[in-house]
């Protein structure tokens, strides 16, 4: 088949217009529609449904779609490590984590990466749900659990937890909490039960829960969940690598805590001897590094 008439194919498929697809690809609308018809000629089949709304893959053109998209995402991996056979680490580079994680603590710390490479392109680009590395939906991925996903480089990164927190200014102006039992009278801010999230906070969220507290404040991410902490609304399940930058932050019930989250990098087998890859990987450690070494001083007695 012609790679040309394909390359079309995928832009018509992609955008679902012929006009939006000239646009991307620089050619006429009827130039694609040429085109397109001399693929279905080639073909003999029917790869659109055409109606005033745009068009509408047919069965055939679904299956050339999706090999279309396996192959362009072979070519822009091909064309990453290309790129990464230059001594300088540069160019784009995509990064997918938590919302939560993403926010609170990788997006804060870039700026040490950026310096090093300025010639970076970050796309960071949160969500909860797993993106497919080895389908190239990004390069590089922080879980928080272990990946499961075949053909991927894998490193822990560290253990979290999931504890109690609040502000002095709640504590001081709220009934006392110094026993599980007595988040009765307290408002709990956590991550609302049908969102993404990890087992082990759920976990201690059901259980906190079955002590009957006075109220709730239910969020589909720590981002939100700690705004509400610092506004003073209640007690917070937040994950403890918050202390750091949130020094506001007062842990309570200290014996309360969720089990571990292990947290993990990873990226395609493909990708490894990517120079970018290689940056971010060995700057997350470095961060990772100092965070743990700033948690052990604030922790050690003076």
């Amino acid at each position: 088949m012609d790679w040309d008439k394909l390359r079309i194919f995928h832009a018509v498929a992609d955008k679902g217009s012929l006009t939006h697809a000239g646009d991307v690809l620089h050619l006429s609308q009827s130039a694609v529609s040429r085109q397109i018809r001399a693929l279905e000629e080639s073909l003999n089949v029917t790869l659109f449904h055409r109606h005033a709304r745009g068009l509408i893959l047919t069965e055939q053109g679904e299956l050339l779609f999706d090999a279309t998209t396996q192959m362009v995402k072979r070519l822009e991996a091909t064309a990453a490590r290309i790129r990464d056979s230059e001594d300088e680490v540069s160019g784009d580079l995509r990064v997918t984590t938590t919302t939560g994680f993403g926010t609170l603590w990788l997006a804060p710390r870039l700026a040490n990466l950026y310096r090093k490479y300025p010639g970076l392109n970050i796309d960071l680009m949160l969500e909860e749900r797993v993106l497919d590395l080895p389908m190239r939906e990004a390069d590089v991925a922080i879980r928080m659990k272990e990946p499961s996903q075949a053909d991927l480089i894998r490193k822990r990164l560290m253990n979290i937890r999931m504890r109690l927190y609040a502000t002095q200014d709640y504590l001081d102006t709220h009934a006392p909490l110094t026993t599980v039992g007595e988040i009765s009278a307290h408002r709990l801010i956590c991550q609302s039960p049908n969102s993404a999230q990890v087992s082990a906070g759920a976990t201690l969220v059901q259980y906190l829960l079955g002590y009957d507290v006075l109220s709730t404040l239910t969020v589909n991410n720590y981002f939100g969940a700690l705004q509400a902490v610092l506004a003073n609304l209640g007690v917070g399940v937040l994950p403890d690598y918050l202390t750091e930058d949130f020094p506001q932050l007062v842990r309570v019930l200290p014996e309360i805590e969720s089990g571990e989250v292990p947290v993990f990098l990873a990226y395609p087998e493909e990708l490894r001897q990517s120079k970018r890859v290689a940056a971010f990987r060995d700057f997350v450690q470095e961060e990772i590094f100092n965070h743990r070494r700033k948690i052990r001083d604030n922790e050690t007695p003076t």
